[in-house]
């Protein structure tokens, strides 16, 4: 069975490899141009595209596909079964979904119709959701909207990161991917599900700016931001005028006026919030890389009574 591949990041690479390592035929793998990166703005090719090449696969990176005769007729030239799309970051219009004899397999990071969108790991944490999930769905031309073939849980424990689950449905969604893959090509079809109306909710893009830490907020939502949002944006205050990211805190049963800074020591910079407090274990000052409060309190304090 033939599969086009389509997607960019690691989470997509995870599931290319998985695919290959399965046997599948692989003619055709599309992924984003190569974007300038890092502090030289060298360009970089995307993990998918280094996967492919490590592979040995064909790589096409199209700017769009909407309109694009050329690459439409790329795809059909594959004669594919299949298609499937990871994290792709392109539109896929209705001439592309309909171009795969069996159309075009999404892998969601999300148990929809709950956090459709381009952020749902985040914004799952950041809810409070006890379980998040993969979805394998079959595309159509709505947002994340396509018909369920399979549904994968994931439990969120209370100390995950948006990398951690991350990384999680990343191997949950390659294994479930290669294993609605077999039964598509052993049965010839695939049982597929509408999503229900009820229950639908969006993962809207993040910004810089959300993550931002808001003091007043309670302790309790705050915590939940500072482990959706890393490593991506990442959570921040300003201190000494510039940002200082937070990637660990802990709720503590303390109180005060929300953004003092109730106590710093080898243990914690604590912190009240607007209900409750927290008690920041691993931060980075602007300029510095990451380190544990042990380390930021050995070199510098923060005197108890002063606000972020």
């Amino acid at each position: 069975m033939k599969v086009i591949f389509s997607g960019t990041p690691d989470f997509a690479a995870a599931a290319l490899k998985t695919i290959a390592a399965a046997g599948f035929e692989i003619p055709l793998v599309l992924t984003q141009p190569d974007r300038p990166k890092g502090r030289g703005m060298q360009l970089q090719a995307s993990p998918v595209k280094q996967a492919a090449l490590d592979l040995g696969l064909r790589v096409e990176q199209p700017e769009k596909l909407r309109g694009n005769a050329e690459a439409l007729n790329m795809l059909k030239d594959t004669g594919a079964d299949v298609m499937v799309v990871a994290a792709y970051g392109l539109i896929l219009p209705q001439d592309v979904l309909d171009t795969p004899k069996h159309g075009c397999l999404n892998i969601h990071a999300s148990l929809l119709p709950r956090w459709r969108g381009a952020a749902p790991i985040q914004r799952a944490i950041e809810a409070g959701d006890a379980e998040t999930g993969v979805c394998i769905m079959q595309m159509d031309i709505g947002l994340d909207t396509g018909h369920v073939v399979s549904e994968h849980r994931y439990t969120i424990a209370p100390s995950d990161t948006a990398n951690e689950v991350h990384d999680a449905l990343m191997d949950l969604g390659a294994a479930a991917i290669v294993a609605d893959l077999q039964r598509l090509q052993a049965e010839g079809r695939l049982k597929s599900v509408p999503q229900p109306e009820a229950g639908v909710t969006y993962a809207q893009k993040l910004s810089k700016e959300e993550a931002r830490i808001n003091w007043q907020e309670p302790a309790a939502v705050i915590e939940r931001k500072i482990r959706a949002f890393n490593p991506v944006p990442a959570a921040w205050v300003e201190y000494q005028g510039k940002p200082m990211k937070i990637w660990r805190a802990e709720i503590v049963n303390q109180s005060g006026n929300a953004g003092e800074v109730l106590a710093c020591s080898s243990d914690g910079l604590i912190v009240a919030c607007g209900e409750g407090a927290l008690k920041i274990t691993e931060l980075q000052p602007a300029g510095s890389k990451r380190m544990s409060i042990a380390a930021f309190a050995a070199g510098r304090s923060i005197d108890a009574g002063s606000r972020l």
